[in-house]
C-alpha cells in the first residue's frame, strides 16, 4: 500500500505548500515579495516584505533568515538569498532610501487614538516592535531603556560592520515618530519596578529587557586579567571604547559572535592587518545554540577590528558540528582568523594576567541522543599561549528586578514563565518576550515576540482580536502569471548569485562589509525562486488519465497510480488516480501546458478573497 493519501485543499494546505513563510516567525511572504522582484515590481516587493516586520531594512542585512534555510531551491541546489533581496528593495524605498519614511508608513496600523497607556520595558527589537503595533492600534507607549539610546542588542551587540548606526537610527526614528515615549536611563529595579509601574496606571506591562549577562566557564583563571566575556566586550566596543586586547586574542566559542569579535580586533590599529589576514588566507589555502553561534562569531570578527594580530576560536565542535552559519565561517576565515577544533577549555593559566589557554582533546560533543553534553579526554592537556581570552560561551539574563510581590515566576533556565501563545507571565497584566522568556535567539523571534505581545495586550483591553494591517491604495499579495515551459531547464540550472562584499583589503575600521545586490544581479537571483505560493491544482471531472502531464514533467512529480494503492478513497472513485508529489514540483507549468482538456491550472492563494484563485485566467 502506498503512503499517498488526499488533501483537502484551503487555506492552510496552501500555507504549509510555502515553506519560507512557514519559517519565517512574523510571516513574512518571503516568495510573493521575491516574486515581485523578479517581476520587476520592486515597490510592491518592499510593501508585501515591510507588512509583518517593523524592521525590514535591518533584517535585509542581519537577520538569521530561517526562511531560506526552509527555501525549497535549497535541495536542487543553493537556497534563494531572500534576506539580501529584502535588502535590495529597502534600499530602494526602506528608511535608509530617498523615500525616507513614506513607504515604510503604508503598512503601520492607523486605528483610532486610545486614552490607556502600555508600558515597554527595554528598547530592543521586541519591545520597538510591540511599541509599533500598539501606536498603530491607537495605545500610548512608554518605552523605558536602561541604557542611553533604544536598539538594545541591535546597538550594542551588532558591530557597524554588519549594521549601519545610521540605518538603525532612522528605523528606530520611523518607530519613535508613531508618538511612541523614549525614556532612556531608566534601568528596572533601580529606577522603577513593576509595582510602581502598576500605581501610575498603565493597562498593561510587557518586559523585554533581554539577555545581557553573559555566561561563565566553571574553570579555574576565569577572574584573571585579561579574560573578558562577549557580551561586555561588544557593548564597550559599540558605545565607543576602545578595548586593550594585546596582540594575540583566544576566543572560546565555535558561533557567529566569537568570529566578529574577532575579525574586530585584527583590523583596527595595525597598518598591516591586511597583509596578515592575506598571509593566513594564503596558509590556510537549536536556537540557543544558534544565538550563541551568533555571538561568537561577532566577537571574533569585532576583536580583529580592534587592534590583534593574531585571532583564534577555540572550540569543542568539529566544521561540521559549528552552529555557525557557512556564510560567516567563510567570512571570517578570508579575514584571517584561525579556527582551533574538538578542544575543550580546561583552565586559562597566568599570575595575574592572562598568560594562555589549557585545553583538553574532545571526545564528543553530543551524547547518544543527540543533546549537547561534550566529553573531553583526561590527560590531553595543553597549553595556547595568548594575551587575551573572550568568553562567548553563552548569554543569560539579569532577573534582580523581580520581586517576590510581583507575581512573575521564573523557570531553572534563568528565564520568566510565559504562556508561549500570548506571551503572558503569571502576574495579571504583564507579558514578557525575546530573550527574557526564551533565553538567546534571533532577532526575528524577538520582533515576532513583540508584535504578538501587542496583539494580546490589545485584546487584553479590549476582549477584541487585534486587526490585521493592511497596505492602503495598493494590493497587498501579488497574483503574478508564470508560464515557464520554455525556460525550465534555464531556470533550475542557475546557480545563485553570490552576494557582493567588501574585498578583504578594504574592511577596515567599522565599514559595512557585505554589500547589496545591483538590480540586474537582485532579478537573477530572484528568478531562480520555485514560487512555491502557486499550486498545480486538478479538476478531475475533465482529466482524462491521458499520461501527457507525467511524460513531460522534468522532476517526475507526477504519477498516475491504480486507485487501490491510495489511502483514504471512497468506493465510488475512479479506477486510477493522478498524483502530484508536491515537494518536488518546480511549479515550471508544462504539465500545464500539455494537458489536452485544461485540468491543470496553476493557482495562487490569495488573503485577500480567501480563495484559489487560477492563474492561467489572468492576464499577463
Amino acid at each position: 500500500m502506498s503512503t499517498f493519501r488526499p488533501h483537502t485543499v484551503g487555506a492552510e494546505w496552501f500555507d504549509a505548500n510555502v515553506p519560507c513563510t512557514q519559517a519565517c516567525p512574523v510571516l513574512t511572504n518571503a516568495g510573493r515579495y521575491v516574486a515581485a522582484i523578479a517581476a520587476g515590481e520592486d515597490q510592491l516587493a518592499y510593501d508585501i516584505a515591510r507588512l509583518p516586520n517593523p524592521f525590514p531594512s535591518i533584517c535585509g542585512r542581519v537577520c538569521a533568515a530561517p526562511c531560506e534555510l526552509a527555501c525549497r531551491r535549497g535541495a536542487i541546489d543553493q537556497p534563494i538569498a531572500i534576506r539580501a533581496l529584502k535588502r535590495y528593495v529597502c534600499e530602494s524605498f526602506g528608511v535608509e532610501s530617498a523615500q525616507g519614511t513614506a513607504s515604510y508608513r503604508q503598512a503601520v496600523m492607523q486605528l483610532p487614538p486610545r486614552a490607556e497607556r502600555v508600558a515597554i520595558v527595554g528598547a530592543g527589537p521586541a519591545g520597538l516592535a510591540a511599541a509599533h503595533d500598539l501606536a498603530g492600534y491607537g495605545y500610548r507607549s512608554v518605552v523605558f531603556e536602561a541604557q542611553r539610546e533604544a536598539g538594545g542588542m541591535m546597538v550594542l551587540g551588532i558591530p557597524p560592520y554588519r549594521l549601519r548606526r545610521d540605518l538603525l537610527d532612522a528605523e528606530i526614528a520611523a518607530i519613535l515618530d508613531m508618538g511612541v515615549e523614549l525614556r532612556t536611563g531608566q534601568r528596572l529595579g533601580l529606577d522603577f519596578t513593576i509595582s510602581s509601574l502598576r500605581d501610575e496606571g498603565y493597562a498593561a506591562i510587557f518586559v523585554a529587557v533581554g539577555a545581557t549577562r553573559s555566561r561563565d566557564l566553571q574553570i579555574p583563571g576565569v577572574e584573571l586579567d585579561g579574560v573578558l566575556r562577549a557580551v561586555d566586550f561588544l557593548l564597550n566596543v559599540n558605545l565607543g571604547y576602545q578595548v586593550d586586547l594585546g596582540d594575540d586574542v583566544l576566543i572560546v566559542g565555535g558561533g557567529n559572535v566569537a568570529l566578529d569579535a574577532a575579525r574586530s580586533s585584527l583590523r583596527a590599529g595595525h597598518a598591516d592587518a591586511d597583509e596578515i589576514a592575506s598571509d593566513r588566507e594564503r596558509e590556510a589555502g537549536a536556537e540557543e545554540l544558534g544565538a550563541a553561534a551568533t555571538a561568537t562569531l561577532d566577537v571574533a570578527r569585532t576583536a580583529m577590528r580592534q587592534g590583534a594580530r593574531r585571532v583564534r576560536c577555540v572550540m569543542l565542535e568539529s566544521r561540521d558540528e559549528m552552529p555557525a552559519s557557512e556564510f560567516e565561517v567563510e567570512e571570517a576565515e578570508i579575514e584571517g582568523i584561525e579556527f582551533l577544533h574538538r578542544l575543550g577549555p580546561d583552565a586559562i593559566v597566568g599570575s595575574d594576567r592572562v598568560e594562555g589557554l589549557q585545553t583538553l582533546d574532545v571526545a564528543s560533543v553530543f551524547d547518544e541522543n543527540g543533546r549537547f553534553n561534550p566529553a573531553l579526554i583526561a590527560g590531553t592537556e595543553r597549553t595556547l599561549p595568548c594575551d587575551s581570552v573572550i568568553l562567548a560561551v553563552g548569554q543569560t539574563s539579569d532577573l534582580s528586578w523581580i520581586d517576590t510581590t510581583d507575581g512573575i515566576e521564573t523557570s531553572p533556565r534563568g528565564t520568566v514563565v510565559i504562556d508561549r501563545e500570548t506571551m503572558a507571565t503569571t502576574a495579571a497584566g504583564v507579558y514578557a518576550g525575546g530573550d527574557l522568556a526564551f533565553g538567546p535567539r534571533n532577532l526575528i523571534d524577538a520582533i515576532a515576540d513583540g508584535r504578538r505581545a501587542a496583539a494580546s495586550i490589545h485584546q487584553l483591553i479590549t476582549g477584541d482580536e487585534a486587526p490585521r494591517p493592511q497596505l492602503t491604495g495598493r494590493r497587498l499579495l501579488p497574483i503574478i502569471e508564470v508560464n515557464r515551459g520554455p525556460r525550465a531547464e534555464e531556470y533550475t540550472e542557475r546557480e545563485r548569485v553570490p552576494v557582493p562584499a567588501e574585498p578583504t583589503g578594504r574592511r577596515v575600521g567599522s565599514a559595512e562589509v557585505e554589500l547589496g545586490y545591483t538590480e540586474e544581479e537582485a532579478r537573477l537571483e530572484a528568478g531562480r525562486c520555485l514560487q512555491c505560493f502557486l499550486n498545480i491544482m486538478l479538476d478531475p471531472e475533465r482529466c482524462i488519465l491521458c499520461r501527457g502531464c507525467a511524460d513531460v514533467c522534468p522532476e517526475r512529480c507526477i504519477t498516475i497510480l491504480p486507485a487501490e494503492e491510495i489511502e483514504g478513497l471512497q468506493p465510488e472513485s475512479p479506477s486510477a488516480v493522478l498524483v502530484l508529489q508536491e515537494e518536488r514540483c518546480i511549479r515550471c507549468a508544462l504539465c500545464v501546458e500539455r494537458c489536452p482538456t485544461n485540468a491543470l491550472t496553476l493557482e495562487g492563494w490569495s488573503e485577500a478573497s480567501s480563495a484559489p484563485i487560477a492563474l492561467e485566467a489572468l492576464p499577463g
